[in-house]
């Protein structure tokens, strides 16, 4: 029996080789073996065959942001259900970020993730280390070992390195392994204690306010310093306007500089905190229309590399308290991409092949990972979307182990039908 699989009659969208037409796509043995219109005649007869008419075949979608939580947080998620959940929204590659317990900053730590990734087989996934020992901020951590080990970046998220010349030596470090640095920009003393952004809304309720000059003067600071080494920065999670237009001048002047935005940050606004509800409450904060206008613009001008969900579970028990006490986060694997065509592809703001470029593409040049093309010879990763599916979001499918979004209960439109990973369906829905 051939291992053999024909997706016939799809809109094949790959924005690596400038492609968007309906086409056949042939896999065998995990790679992609041909594609166009001679695909079919040379897939052997027993070749499982799924039918896309009518329906997106993309690279597989990769997530460069989702907390897996495992070491430490089994509670919350672990690596075999994140992944599921990953896989269950159009996700074949995942990069998850070092903020556990252990820290990943030990190449032990390093090898663990990718071990249980593995034993669940569901998607890929690509582990980052730590930039300083423990996540502390105080001593460079052991870079060299860690990347030798399968990190493929290195971050402190969830924690911005406050001290400079830390962050120098960190970027001139990963400039000679060529690696980016991953980072969560925000001045801890200047957020200290917020609970949502600083603003009109925040006075209102009477809740301490984040301000976004708290991540605005660690990026232009970052900049800076990446300009100054000519290393590698990636804006995790930007949300500001400010962030966004110096990362634009940034861009302009040749610094290496790429950025990600949340799905979140583009469909919500701190308006939602006044129903006092926990799932609204993330880091960064859910910000005033003028800044998540300024995102949107940022995605559609190119400023704004990629879309990562910073899926963030919490369990309930943790999650369902008072604003003031609740965690940061939300989980957000499995609505992304429904979000994503809702706001961007409908509205007309973007193509499918740009939207694909931000969802696949983009994530996997900064992650330096081969993936995120459907050229002959690549890994057979793909995703089948029906974007015309409409769907109800409720708990009682999501794959998570952790249940926090804020949007539950909320019609969707657009859904990946089939997750396709080394050649494998690993996620069927149709």
């Amino acid at each position: 029996m051939s291992n053999a699989l024909l997706i016939q009659n799809g809109r094949v969208v790959d924005p690596a080789q400038n492609l968007d037409q309906i086409a056949d796509l042939l896999i065998v043995d995990g790679k992609i073996a041909a594609l166009g219109a001679d695909a079919a005649s040379q897939a052997p007869e027993d070749a499982v065959k799924i039918d896309a008419t009518d329906k997106i075949v993309a690279p597989g979608l990769i997530d460069m942001h989702v907390h897996l939580r495992e070491p430490g947080g089994e509670d919350a998620e672990t690596v075999a259900t994140g992944t599921l959940a990953a896989i269950s929204g159009g996700f074949t590659s995942i990069a998850c970020p070092p903020n556990t317990n252990p820290p990943i900053d030990t190449p032990a730590t390093v090898v663990l993730i990718r071990e249980l990734a593995a034993r669940a087989r569901n998607c890929n996934v690509y582990p980052m280390c730590c930039i300083s020992k423990g996540r502390k901020g105080e001593e460079l951590a052991e870079l060299g070992i860690l990347f030798e080990s399968g990190a493929v970046a290195c971050s402190d998220d969830g924690s911005g390195i406050e001290d400079s010349e830390l962050m120098r030596r960190a970027l001139e470090y990963c400039l000679m392994f060529d690696k980016p640095i991953l980072c969560h920009e925000e001045s801890a003393p200047l957020a200290k204690g917020g609970v949502m952004h600083e603003g009109l809304v925040s006075t209102v309720l009477g809740l301490r306010g984040i301000p976004a000059e708290a991540e605005d003067v660690m990026v232009t600071r970052d900049l800076a310093l990446a300009e100054s080494v000519g290393a590698r920065l990636h804006v995790m999670h930007i949300s500001t306007k400010g962030a966004v237009a110096a990362v634009r001048r940034a861009k302009a002047r040749g610094v290496r500089v790429t950025a990600e935005v949340a799905p979140h940050h583009l469909t919500l606004t701190d308006e939602e905190l006044r129903s006092f509800e926990s799932n609204f409450k993330m880091n960064p904060p859910l910000r005033s229309r003028e800044h998540v206008d300024a995102c949107i613009a940022g995605l559609v001008d190119g400023t704004i590399d990629a879309i990562a969900t910073d899926h963030a579970p919490h369990a309930p028990e943790k999650k369902d308290r008072e604003i003031n006490i609740a965690p940061f986060g939300i989980v957000g694997l499995e609505s992304a991409l429904p979000l994503a065509i809702e706001t961007l592809v409908d509205s007309g703001l973007l193509t499918w092949s740009q939207l694909i470029e931000k969802m696949s593409l983009n994530p996997a040049r900064i992650l330096g990972i081969p993936k995120g093309t459907l050229a002959v010879g690549a890994d057979a990763d793909v995703v089948v979307i029906d974007p015309t599916l409409e769907w109800d979001f409720v708990e009682s499918e999501m794959n998570s182990k952790s249940k926090n979004s804020p949007y539950l209960g909320r019609r969707m439109k657009g859904r990946a039908v089939a997750t396709i990973v080394a050649g494998e369906i690993r996620f069927d829905r149709r």
